[in-house]
């Protein structure tokens, strides 16, 4: 029993997350976290090109200029 405790209490944090895994996977919300993480990306994205507009035009044709 003494070594059940020390197993659940080094290992809690993945126990936990296996649990929360597992809840996502029957729920299937992993569609709406990766919903929601896709929108993330473009935010952040089209805020850099939005703050850093010359350098990214630089880059792009640079890249157009190598195909």
């Amino acid at each position: 029993m003494e070594e059940l405790k020390k197993f659940i209490k080094q290992y809690s944090g993945a126990i936990i997350g296996v649990i929360i895994g597992v809840l996502i996977l029957i729920t299937r919300l992993y569609d709406l976290i990766l919903g929601i993480v896709v929108i993330a990306l473009g935010a952040i994205v089209g805020n850099y090109v939005q703050q850093n507009k010359e350098d990214v035009k630089t880059k792009l044709k640079s890249f157009i200029d190598k195909m």
